[in-house]
């Protein structure tokens, strides 16, 4: 691990006694209305205390899931990404208690403004030290927000006047959005506990001990492309699973897949042919296909080799590689003996094929020799899923460690760590 960048200011250098400070956290874990997995908000629970600890008045936000219609531009809020079981789940772990304050929202434009009168009354409870903190709605049900117009100025400039502080402590929200970046430039600004711990770690990814082997997949490939390019820079080996590996199979062997836009197939065309010279890319040698997107139905599932295909062959929807992959020698060896292994991948369409993802993270449990960085709340939560022996094991095992947010790790791989933009906005000039 690297030591921090001596421009980034830290929480622990700041006097929070009696100071207001707003803490953006990534807490986006609730899934249709329900707390999916709980290690993000696990997570963040230094930062709490010790805001708590310090003399300090906690004000924290998160976004929760995907709210505005990207073609009108419209915001959906409601129960589904409330941030409510965040809350009652912090009031069930910490004393003191947190309030949810509430505001008017409009049916397309959502919260058009965070009025600091109607928070006045909470901000006094708070300070008097009749609440333990406030807990403002999904940032993402703001106007401002994600606009990135004077909606966003007026969003960040609200967020300001609300506290002495801003610390970030939301490294998988890496997006710069009003309450992750704008804001940041505006108050006195710091990074929290857990990314200061991110950053440090992803030093082992940026610059790992080789040889290093990735273990990356994805619904998309456009969204992964660049960080794909530079991670393959980096890496002796790379497997690929989900429709990326679809669209890398459809590329190099020109069969059509199901499910996988031409685009896609254009764009890793690029990667084929750099791979033909480099030979990186390890292939599972099995693909799981399926008439069906949604349900699994053994007469409509078969396992196809890799090998089999010819060029013009059409295909029904690829949504696992086949566990026997794994046991080829060359895919087995690479994984156990590598020194550093990043894996930010779900092999199949979970939750009825997973049989992929359960294999490999077996075979990636078994390596004794390397670190086992995993990145992103559904890589996680899977490992626990599919193997609960490897994710107890790796709890009191320093050789692993999980990000909390794997786009995240992926951006910082194709821009650097400070490259981030709400890492950036908090370094000095």
């Amino acid at each position: 691990m690297s030591a921090l960048d001596s421009r980034l200011p830290l929480v622990q250098d700041l006097d929070l006694n009696g100071k207001v400070v707003l803490a953006r956290v990534d807490h986006n874990v609730v899934e249709k209305g329900v707390i999916k997995d709980a290690f993000r908000i696990d997570s963040t629970f230094g930062l709490i205390h010790y805001i708590a600890t310090k003399g300090g008045f906690p004000i924290l936000m998160t976004h929760v899931g995907r709210t505005r219609d990207s073609k009108t531009g419209h915001i959906k809020t409601g129960s589904e990404t409330a941030v409510d079981p965040i809350v009652d789940y912090l009031n069930r772990k910490i004393e003191g208690g947190f309030v949810a304050p509430t505001f008017p929202i409009h049916p397309e434009k959502g919260i058009e403004r965070l009025d600091p009168l109607t928070l006045a009354p909470f901000l006094e409870r708070l300070k008097n030290r009749q609440i333990g903190g406030l807990y403002l709605p999904n940032t993402r049900w703001f106007a401002g927000e994600e606009s990135k117009d004077a909606a966003t100025k007026e969003l960040a400039k609200d967020l300001a006047s609300l506290a002495d502080y801003y610390v970030n402590d939301a490294f998988g929200s890496w997006q710069p959005h009003a309450s992750t970046f704008d804001v940041a430039g505006l108050i006195p600004s710091a990074a929290g506990f857990l990314l200061q711990k991110e950053l440090s770690h992803l030093d082992l990814v940026l610059n790992p001990e080789l040889p290093f082997v990735a273990v990356v997949a994805g619904s998309k490939y456009d969204t992964k492309i660049g960080p794909l390019n530079k991670i393959y820079e980096k890496v002796d080996h790379l497997i690929l699973g989900g429709v990326i590996y679809n669209a890398f199979l459809a590329a190099k062997y020109g069969i059509t897949v199901a499910g996988v836009d031409a685009a896609d197939v254009e764009l890793a065309n690029g990667l084929v042919e750099k791979d033909k010279n480099l030979g990186k890319i390890l292939e599972p040698e099995f693909v799981v296909e399926s008439e069906s997107l949604e349900t699994y139905d053994p007469a409509k599932v078969k396992t196809i080799n890799v090998a089999d295909f010819r060029a013009g062959q059409k295909y029904h929807y690829f949504l696992d590689v086949g566990p026997d992959s794994f046991d080829r020698p060359k895919i087995a060896e690479v994984i156990k003996s590598a020194k550093t292994i990043f894996v930010n991948a779900v092999m199949g369409k979970t939750p009825h094929f997973s049989a992929g993802s359960a294999r490999i993270y077996q075979e990636i449990g078994a390596n004794k020799v390397g670190r086992k960085l995993f990145g992103g709340g559904d890589t996680l939560t899977e490992l626990k899923n599919l193997a609960p022996g490897v994710y107890l094991e790796a709890l009191d095992d320093p050789s692993y460690y999980f990000f909390t947010g794997g786009g995240a790790v992926l951006t910082a791989i194709e821009s650097g760590a400070y490259g981030l933009k709400p890492v950036a906005a908090l370094l000095k000039p």
